[in-house]
């Protein structure tokens, strides 16, 4: 049985933070599974307007319930004006985890990208600012949808997370990535020097530095020392004038623990010279996906419809003309095929999720795909 539960009122999270909170507990089925999610709504939504949307994926062993209070979001997207989800991952070895490439059945991928097509079909969401960050396997996590979901993510930040080697040789997204990394020096969890199967911090950083084409040469800064007692300080590294304007940014936290910066829970060392989710925050809101695509969603063309979707072998566009064009491309963004009929065959195309780029009356519009 499906359930949805809205959770709404005061929340003191501490003396700190008093905020108004709405927080509906809902699933949807991906993959032919119930998955669940958390979804923070700030009081001042109306649904009149477009908000930006930005994904908080829990680490390993932990939940969405843990995450949502640990990062703290909720003050500054009341403020900032945007929605939080939480998804939940699935079990593996009894703990819940991120399928980000280290192994496990769950196609994690596909869920993000069902969940956002569930989210902007039943809120106003503005599908350009879509952001994705996580704390540990969600920072692995978030990589990976900077590599495989880069068609509906705009930027990723990580939070004590890195990438997994498999991961890291099959990445090859089709445009660049704007990408932050958050990392503590005395991590005990994800080593900053990385281990078996998973990458020292700094060639993540470099990784997406030279696909982004960044300068090489970043802009170094101290993080003001503003709290003796946390046990750790920080650098930031910032790697600009990368292609379509995008940057990678990187937060070095010496001595600093498996751990999130300025979270109001204390368990390790914990950075509060900075708050890693307003600095992800900051980060993320200077990218629009539409900077790297060159394309904007039109949600509101209705005169163009596929079907069936999900497809097997045969797809029929209503509202294709002579005029119309029709390119199907991968979630790397790599182009497919070409749809030249009102009932094309796509019997030869592999199955997965995919979107279709239809440019019709001078307009460009963007719709899901899903291949049996």
């Amino acid at each position: 049985m499906k359930i949805k539960i809205i959770l709404t009122g005061l929340l003191l999270q501490t003396s700190l933070f008093l905020f108004s909170q709405t927080t509906i507990v809902d699933s949807i089925i991906s993959n032919g599974i119930y998955r669940s999610y958390r979804l923070y709504i700030p009081a001042a939504y109306s649904g009149s307007a477009d908000w930006p949307l930005v994904f908080d994926l829990h680490g390993y062993t932990s939940n969405a319930y843990q995450e949502q209070f640990y990062s703290n979001f909720m003050p500054i997207a009341d403020t900032a004006h945007f929605l939080v989800v939480y998804p939940q991952g699935t079990t593996m070895g009894g703990q819940a985890y991120w399928n980000a490439g280290q192994g496990g059945s769950a196609n994690d991928a596909l869920f993000i990208s069902d969940l956002i097509d569930t989210l902007k079909a039943n809120y106003a969401i503005d599908a350009n600012s879509i952001y994705s960050c996580g704390m540990s396997n969600g920072g692995y996590m978030s990589h990976s949808l900077a590599c495989v979901l880069n068609d509906k993510i705009a930027a990723i930040a990580s939070v004590t997370g890195s990438m997994f080697s498999p991961q890291y040789l099959s990445c090859n997204p089709g445009r660049p990535v704007p990408a932050m990394q958050i990392s503590g020096t005395g991590d005990a969890t994800v080593p900053y020097l990385g281990g078996p199967g998973t990458l020292h911090i700094d060639t993540v950083v470099k990784y997406w530095v030279n696909h982004n084409n960044c300068n090489t040469t970043p802009a170094f800064s101290n993080v003001p020392n503003t709290s003796l007692t946390d046990g750790c300080t920080a650098e930031h590294y910032v790697y600009s004038g990368g292609a379509n304007g995008s940057s990678v940014e990187l937060y070095r936290v010496i001595n600093g623990g498996h751990t999130w910066p300025g979270s109001p829970f204390i368990v390790g060392v914990t950075n509060q010279d900075f708050n890693a989710s307003l600095k992800i925050w900051l980060f993320f809101k200077k990218y629009k996906l539409s900077q790297f695509t060159g394309v904007e969603e039109n949600k509101n063309d209705a005169s163009i419809v596929i079907y069936p979707n999900p497809a097997d072998n045969t797809l029929i566009i209503n509202g294709m003309d002579k005029n119309t064009t029709a390119v199907v491309y991968d979630l790397n963004g790599k182009k497919m095929m070409e749809l030249n009929t009102e009932q094309p065959d796509i019997s030869e195309l592999p199955k997965g999720v995919y979107s279709v780029v239809l440019k019709h009356n001078n307009q460009l519009t963007i719709k899901r795909l899903i291949k049996l």
